[in-house]
Formats: C-alpha cells, sequence, structure tokens
C-alpha cells in the first residue's frame, strides 16, 4: 500500500511539475505576444505619424512669394505701394502646409448635399444652418461675414437672365477716389460663396465698391429662362454686368477681380478683341489654370488625387444642370444638338459632359476647339492694362506644369506681374493660429493690397486708343457711341452708408433688395434670338450652334 502511494504521489507530483512548465511556457508566450503587439502597435503609431506629417507638411516654414515681372521698374514702384506682398505667407500651423487641406476646408471637396428640416430635421449646428455645398467649407462658414447687396437683373437678348450683386464702400477709399472691384467667382459659385463674402467684406472696409457675377444657374433663386447656364469661358455675363456697373456709376474706376474660372474669364475679357471702357484700369487673376486642354488632362490622372477632385467638380455641374433641365433641354434644344437628359447625367467627368453637352451648345465641333476656345492663354498678349497672377505651387487643382505658362507671360509682358507661393492650396491661403485660423486669409488681403497698388496713379496704364491694337492683331474693332449714365441716388447711398461695418459671424444669409434692367446687344450685327449681349466684337464667322459661346 505505501508503494502504490508512494508511486501515485509521485505520478501527481510530475503532472503538477509539467502543469507548471507548462503555465510558465504559456505565460513566457503571452509576455512574447504582448512584447510583438506593443511593438507591432508603435510601429503603426510610426508609420501613420510619417503620414500624417507628410501630409501636414509640418516640417515646412513660411516663405515669401516668388514675384516675376519683366518690367523690373514697374514691379519696385508696385512693391513699394503693397510691401506686405514681400512678406512671409505664414499658414495655419497645423494644417495649413497641405495645399489638399487648404483645399478641401475651402470647400472643394464638400459633398453636395443640404442638410434641412425637410431631408433630415437637422436644422442647426452651432445657431448656424449647415448647408455643404462645393462652394462652402466648414471653417470657411464660421468666418463668413454678413454683408448687404443690392441685386441688379439683367434681361439678355437671348432671352438669359444675368444677375449680380452690388455692395458700396462702408470707408472712405485711401486716394479718396472712386473704385469698383468687379469680381468674377470660380466654377458653379456666386455672391453667396464664402469666400467670395469675405473679400466683398475686406473690400468694402477699404473703400472699394464691389460688384460680384452670379454664374447662370448657380443660385437657387434665381431661374434659367434660356437653354444655358454659365460658361468657363464666357465672357458675355461678365461684359453685361461691366458696361451696367458704368452706366450706373461712369466716373469709376474699374479692377476686374476673377478667381479659379473667374480668373480665366477676366483675364480672356481683358485680352480679347473687343471694345471695354476706359473704366477698366487693372486685373487680378487668383489660382487660375490659363490651359483648359492641359488642366483638364492633368485633372482626369490620378495624382495628387486629382481625379477626386474632378469628380466633385463634375457632379456640381450635374447637380446645376439637374435643377434646370426643364429650362435646359427644350425640345428645340434636343432636336437640334442632337442631346439627351441622360447623356449628360451619366457623364463620369467634366470633359465628358462638355464634349457631350457644352461645346455642342457653344456650337463647337469638337471638346479640343471648345477649350482652345475658353483659354485665356491666347488672349494674354493683347492685355493692355496692369495685370496680376496668384497661384500656389501645392493647388492640387492647378498643377504646377500650368503655371509655366504664366510664368512665361509674365516674364515677356511689360505689364504683368506674377505672384508664386509655395503654400495656399487652391483658394485656400489660410493663415495665423495653430488650429484655427484667422478670419481673413492671406487672400482676402492681399487682393486689397494689390488692388491698391494698381490703381495709384503711377501705375494706370489704359490705352485709349484702339489703332495700334488693331494694326497689331490685323482686325477691325466696331465701335459704338457712348454709354448712358445714370446713378443711384444720394438718398440711396446714404442708406447703404448707415448700414456700418458689421461682421455678424453668426448669420450667412444678408439682406438683398432687387433691381431689373433690360440690357440689349450693342452690336447691331449681332442675332438677337440666341446671341448674349456683350461689348462690340470682331465680325467674323462664328462656329454653327446656339452661338451661346461670344468670340
Amino acid at each position: 500500500v505505501r508503494g502504490a502511494m508512494s508511486h501515485q504521489e509521485e505520478l501527481e507530483g510530475q503532472g503538477t511539475g509539467m502543469m507548471r512548465r507548462g503555465l510558465e511556457s504559456l505565460e513566457s508566450f503571452s509576455q512574447a505576444m504582448e512584447q510583438r503587439v506593443e511593438m507591432y502597435a508603435l510601429v503603426l503609431v510610426a508609420i501613420c505619424l510619417c503620414v500624417l506629417f507628410k501630409i501636414l507638411n509640418v516640417n515646412n516654414s513660411p516663405e515669401k512669394s516668388i514675384f516675376y515681372c519683366s518690367n523690373q521698374k514697374f514691379l519696385e514702384e508696385f512693391l513699394k505701394r503693397a510691401p506686405e506682398l514681400a512678406e512671409p505667407y505664414i499658414p495655419t500651423r497645423f494644417w495649413g502646409f497641405s495645399g489638399h487641406l487648404q483645399t478641401i476646408i475651402q470647400g472643394v471637396l464638400q459633398v453636395v448635399y443640404t442638410l434641412d428640416p425637410e431631408r433630415n430635421k437637422m436644422e442647426t449646428l452651432l445657431s448656424i444652418t449647415v448647408e455643404f455645398y462645393i462652394t462652402q467649407g466648414v471653417i470657411s462658414r464660421l468666418h463668413c461675414p454678413l454683408v448687404n447687396g443690392h441685386r441688379v437683373s439683367l434681361k439678355l437678348t437671348d432671352g438669359a437672365t444675368v444677375t449680380y450683386d452690388l455692395y458700396h464702400a462702408i470707408e472712405a477709399h485711401p486716394d479718396q477716389g472712386d473704385f469698383t472691384l468687379c469680381i468674377c467667382p470660380g466654377i458653379g459659385n456666386n455672391s453667396e460663396s464664402v469666400y467670395i463674402r469675405r473679400v466683398v467684406y475686406n473690400a468694402q472696409l477699404n473703400g472699394y465698391r464691389v460688384c460680384v457675377l452670379n454664374h447662370i444657374g448657380t443660385l437657387a433663386t434665381v431661374p434659367v429662362t434660356s437653354p444655358r447656364i454659365f460658361m468657363y469661358g464666357n465672357t458675355a455675363d461678365y461684359a453685361a454686368m461691366i458696361k451696367d456697373v458704368v452706366r450706373r456709376f461712369p466716373s469709376t474706376n474699374m479692377v476686374c477681380v476673377g478667381f479659379s474660372m473667374g480668373g480665366n474669364l477676366i483675364t480672356k475679357y481683358l485680352g480679347e478683341p473687343r471694345v471695354k471702357p476706359n473704366n477698366v484700369v487693372a486685373g487680378i487673376s487668383v489660382c487660375q489654370g490659363y490651359d483648359a486642354n492641359r488642366a483638364m488632362q492633368m485633372l482626369l490622372e490620378w495624382k495628387g488625387f486629382r481625379r477626386l477632385y474632378i469628380y466633385a467638380m463634375t457632379e456640381n455641374m450635374k447637380s446645376i444642370i439637374r435643377r434646370w433641365h426643364t429650362a435646359l433641354f427644350t425640345e428645340d434644344v434636343k432636336r437640334k444638338l442632337g442631346i439627351t437628359e441622360r447623356q449628360v447625367f451619366n457623364s463620369a467627368t467634366l470633359q465628358e459632359l462638355d464634349d457631350v453637352y457644352t461645346r455642342k451648345l457653344a456650337g463647337f465641333n469638337n471638346v479640343t476647339d471648345f477649350y482652345n476656345a475658353m483659354s485665356c492663354t491666347h488672349h494674354m498678349k493683347n492685355i493692355r492694362v496692369p495685370m496680376v497672377f496668384i497661384n500656389s505651387k501645392d493647388d492640387p487643382i492647378v498643377p504646377p506644369p500650368l503655371l509655366e505658362i504664366v510664368r512665361d507671360a509674365a516674364l515677356k509682358y511689360e505689364n504683368m506681374i506674377y505672384v508664386e507661393q509655395k503654400f495656399g492650396g487652391h483658394l485656400g491661403f489660410y493663415e495665423g493660429g495653430f488650429f484655427y485660423s484667422n478670419p481673413l486669409t492671406w487672400q482676402d488681403r492681399m487682393v486689397i493690397h494689390i488692388a491698391h497698388a494698381l490703381v495709384a496713379d503711377g501705375n494706370k496704364k489704359v490705352v485709349d486708343d484702339l489703332t495700334e491694337f488693331e494694326e497689331e492683331n490685323n482686325l477691325k474693332v466696331h465701335r459704338t457711341g457712348s454709354l448712358d449714365t445714370a446713378s443711384e441716388s444720394d438718398s440711396e447711398y446714404s442708406s447703404w452708408k448707415k448700414l456700418g461695418a458689421n461682421l455678424k459671424l453668426e448669420s450667412f444669409n444678408a439682406g438683398m433688395t432687387s433691381d431689373c434692367t433690360s440690357l440689349d446687344s450693342s452690336d447691331p450685327g449681332t442675332p438677337t434670338q440666341l446671341t448674349p449681349p456683350n461689348t462690340p466684337v470682331i465680325r467674323r464667322k462664328i462656329p454653327l450652334g446656339l452661338n451661346v459661346f461670344p468670340q
């Protein structure tokens, strides 16, 4: 019995030893796995931080702008009048060195969707109505001032209704003169876009009257009354606004200002062989792409996530067309041009949309010719007023190769200055702070400083005599008589002054009065059915179609 008990105790001891060794082995394995998991977690965190630092570019530092100009004397005088341009641009520390984040926060990649009571019962957020458009970003929205304007409607000869918003100066201009900024927004944008409102408000405080073109179809409250919306290079709507502003304020000096697509449009307007009022004394272009053909080819690439940006812009364009499809796709238009709504709404890119719809509406045989006609690059040599261009090298929508166009032009033509900034994205240029930027962007401030420098007496280079222009281009420009002159009453202007300088960040919608004017074409030879009015144009053969794209 003792032997059996001894043997049993020995077996139990062996079993206990084996269990202990197994537990020790399992514990050591567990510790090893924990160490590996910790190591893998640290590696993953390191990778994420590297990617984050790469995206945010936090290892960068503020840099000064680079200036390109063939006329050194002109550049020196310009910088004396706008010394702020020579100072370093200091982006928002945490995310401001990333061109993508600058662009996204500005609103280019916001989902085209409106949160309202009818859709999902979410009416307000932080006491601000939440509306996410392509044109309005989140941080931008919190920095949107309340501006009070007067909406003017122009009925064009093709039946289109063009509107622009007019804002009077709040303070006196430093030069004590009458100056007007004529703003053309970017693609799908209008006077209600946040970056436009910031510029308007800052301009008012610095003594400028401001008029802002509302691209046809972009305002839900202004119906489309003809079978067309805005086009990238159609300067007729902008020319109609300029003409009407001159009629109202015949003694004002005007600076044309364009953002993104609007920059292309005002550059094309200033360089086109058409008569322009002598009131136009200068131009400012911000973040435009210069050549539509090259820009579109680059936007179709996945490099720099450009394909995502073109997708967002395409959906925005289709949403505008879908909103007004009844007016745009009449039976007459579908029969004459051979287009259908399904073709348009199935387009995957802007190039495809332009090929099946826009270029046919404009009367071009192919999209390449259409883009060539839209681009301002062919008209830059004919600009006769001082012109300043601004672009950033980290703009994901306007890649660096496109900047060679404006760089070469500035080094060739004496009345041009090109300002190149390393950071800023597309219409971003947020500055100051660590995470939350300043209310005004670098872009908002520089537009006013540049305008001050351009309207100074020493920089006015308006060409009054068109004989030299006609000889250089081997063409004949049609001339017309003077415009009607009518200005607003003193009592109306006084009511504007009483508004004062109110920056209301909690409110977005501005009070808006309206005015309606009928504007006929100034060219007696222009067809009156489907051709928008414009300032006098060259008499030459134009492509077939609805002729909504003026030559």
